[in-house]
């Protein structure tokens, strides 16, 4: 199929865009890497009057160290994860995962702002956002806000954004040294959207025995990316052992809000996210005895 006729715009400056935006407000799409944007338009899944493409706005194309972690501009593509050494010197997690986003030609042409502002439950940049506490700024006409992820995710593909704003920045703090993180996922072929998956970050006491501190944010099994509060808490104050991962995982796959699809079934899910919960946190832990 072919989209249904638009307008089309592809403003110089962030001002023009947001201009426009402000004008046609509600009837209006921001295209910059199009990887989830073009299908939707030739589905006729999405029929917006107005397409603001930002691509010449070359102030949103960055990457910059930002108080020992990372800003990333609208225009970054995600191909600068694997590529950026700023990114694999401040927040190597990142670096890590996007062996997992999609394919090169798409990593290549999407961007990293683009696909957290798509907020598919099943990507992995929302989780990694979810799970770094990663900040999102939120640009109008009128003013900027910080909206942390948080408060940012809110159902599937809906978001803090407003239908006049760009998200225009994501600021990824620096994982604490002490600690240490690994990311995982299940998909019927690599590159496939996640059937479940989990970004897991793990710190020991001083002796490297007693698990002091966890994050475990899960993708694929929910309307958004889910932190599990539940299952870190059941590792806090645990030897680092098989049996609290044991605990964890069994507190995750009841903290989490799978669906049936054509994919896999809820129980299929909230097993496999069991299963990559001890595998994750392993991961985390043998970086840890390797420091």
């Amino acid at each position: 199929m072919k989209p249904a006729k638009f307008d089309y715009y592809d403003p110089r400056s962030l001002e023009e865009a947001l201009t426009l935006l402000d004008t046609h407000q509600g009837d209006c799409k921001v295209l910059a890497g199009g990887q989830s944007l073009m299908p939707l338009l030739n589905m006729r899944l999405a029929r917006p009057n107005v397409v603001v493409d930002i691509n010449r706005i070359k102030e949103l194309n960055y990457v910059r160290p930002n108080d020992g972690g990372i800003a990333v501009g609208a225009l970054a593509r995600q191909r600068a994860l694997q590529t950026d050494k700023v990114i694999a010197e401040r927040v190597p997690i990142l670096q890590e995962a996007a062996y997992y986003i999609a394919h090169p030609q798409i990593r290549s042409r999407g961007t990293i702002c683009g696909s957290i502002a798509h907020a598919d439950p099943a990507a992995e940049l929302p989780a990694l956002a979810l799970a770094l506490d990663a900040e999102m700024t939120l640009t109008s006409a009128k003013a900027a806000r910080t909206v942390g992820a948080e408060a940012f995710f809110q159902s599937f593909f809906t978001t803090a954004l407003e239908a006049n704003e760009i998200l225009t920045e994501v600021r990824f703090p620096a994982p604490p040294k002490d600690g240490a993180w690994s990311v995982l996922e299940i998909s019927r072929r690599h590159g496939d959207f996640a059937i479940a998956g989990i970004v897991a970050g793990l710190a020991l006491d001083s002796d490297r025995q007693i698990i002091r501190r966890a994050r475990l944010v899960y993708f694929g099994v929910g309307p958004t990316p889910i932190r599990v509060k539940a299952a870190e808490d059941a590792l806090i104050g645990q030897a680092a052992l098989e049996s609290a991962f044991e605990a964890a995982a069994q507190s995750a796959s009841q903290g989490i809000d799978p669906s049936n699809d054509i994919h896999a079934s809820e129980e299929y899910r909230r097993a496999v996210a069991a299963t990559l919960t001890k595998r994750a946190l392993r991961a985390a832990l043998q970086k840890l005895t390797e420091k």
